[in-house]
């Protein structure tokens, strides 16, 4: 396992939910929820800053079949660019199929309604990319996902 602070990032149109592990990659918690749209690029990298991050993990929402669609086409541009903004730091697309879904059943179990759970679901969204990514690579051996090269 590669020793480093990783982030995990759950882009949505509205909201980027952000996660962090701790520096073994063995666990994952959430950090924040960043407002899409003016800045958020600049949030994220002044996050991937203040905890000193070695790797950007971003979900790439695919449909159950494992096909791309409109929303994985906007989130490869989005990890493109999240990319040129934190070089050196890498930056890997990694699937995330049902983590909202996921997020939101946890949550709802947990008690949490309405705007309560919609202001901490892309948290929980990306914590579960984080951790299913560290997970991966801690059973494989090797880094998840792919790596979003600067264009």
């Amino acid at each position: 396992m590669r020793h480093g602070v990783r982030l995990g990032i759950d882009p949505g149109d509205a909201r980027i939910g952000v996660a962090r592990s701790d520096p073994t990659g063995f666990l994952a918690t959430p950090v924040e929820t960043v407002r899409r749209g003016k800045g958020d690029l600049a949030r994220i990298a002044a996050i991937a800053a203040e905890e000193e991050a070695v790797e950007l993990v971003v979900g790439l929402p695919r449909s159950l079949s494992g096909r791309e669609g409109p929303a994985a086409v906007k989130v490869r541009e989005f990890a493109a660019a999240l990319a040129r903004r934190v070089h050196p730091i890498g930056v890997r697309l990694v699937d995330e199929r049902m983590t909202t879904v996921s997020a939101e059943a946890m949550l709802r179990d947990r008690g949490r309604t309405g705007a309560k759970r919609r202001a901490v679901v892309d948290q929980a969204a990306a914590v579960l990319i984080l951790q299913h990514a560290l997970d991966a690579e801690r059973t494989t051996g090797n880094p998840p996902g792919e790596i979003v090269e600067e264009t």
